[in-house]
């Protein structure tokens, strides 16, 4: 009996001396890195140039030339003796758009009944006196004004109602062109961005480390 367990001593000693056996596991691939994404931002649409029809507008004042709302319309009209007897309120255009005249309103100052006049251009002197407009009509008279019939106009003025609806209508067409020139800014703005080069392919993973074999015994 003292020999067995001497015997199974012996082995399991010589089992404990022999280099244990083991399995390296197989080496698991690592992913592959995630593709870049596309950097390409959209390319700014070039500026177009709009060609700008000749004859058409006009850039800027020249010196011989003046503005109505500067120089005529609101302002007060003298007679020879530097007097204020009325004051300019329209411009009469022909159908050439040539200035052949004006409105003025008389009276009050010089007593005579208030009444809207045609004037001739021709007949106004504009000058400019220490940095401001000065127009005169020396032809007018007290008794001239007086004599005066009212100007007739060939239709008939537009009334407060009328205008109004005008005003509206320019403000609502002036609206929808804004509107939908800002919608097609914002369009364009907004398209997708060109797409990147493709991200190169991921390189395949490496072989497993094939696992060590047991000495045999």
């Amino acid at each position: 009996m003292k020999m067995k367990l001497l015997g199974l001593a012996a082995v399991a000693a010589m089992i404990a001396a022999a280099p244990a056996t083991s399995q390296t596991p197989p080496a698991t691939p690592q992913p592959a890195p995630a593709a870049p994404a596309p950097t390409g931002a959209p390319a700014a649409a070039a500026k177009s140039v709009v060609p700008i029809p000749r004859g058409v507008f006009l850039r800027e004042q020249l010196p011989s030339e003046w503005l109505v709302r500067d120089r005529l319309i609101g302002k007060g009209v003298r007679n020879k003796d530097g007097v204020v007897i009325g004051d300019i309120e329209d411009v009469i255009l022909n159908r050439d758009g040539t200035v052949v005249g004006v409105i003025m309103g008389v009276g009050g100052l010089l007593g005579v009944g208030e009444k809207k006049i045609g004037v001739r251009i021709t007949a106004l002197q504009i000058t400019e006196q220490d940095g401001r407009t000065v127009v005169t009509l020396p032809a007018a008279t007290k008794e001239i004004l007086g004599a005066l019939e009212a100007y007739k106009r060939a239709q008939p003025k537009a009334g407060v109602v009328s205008k109004t609806k005008d005003a509206m209508k320019n403000v609502g067409d002036r609206t929808k062109a804004t509107v939908k020139d800002a919608y097609g800014r914002a369009k364009d703005a907004v398209a997708p961005a060109p797409t990147g080069a493709p991200a190169p392919a991921a390189p395949a993973p490496a072989p497993a480390t094939p696992a060590p074999t047991a000495p045999k015994q």
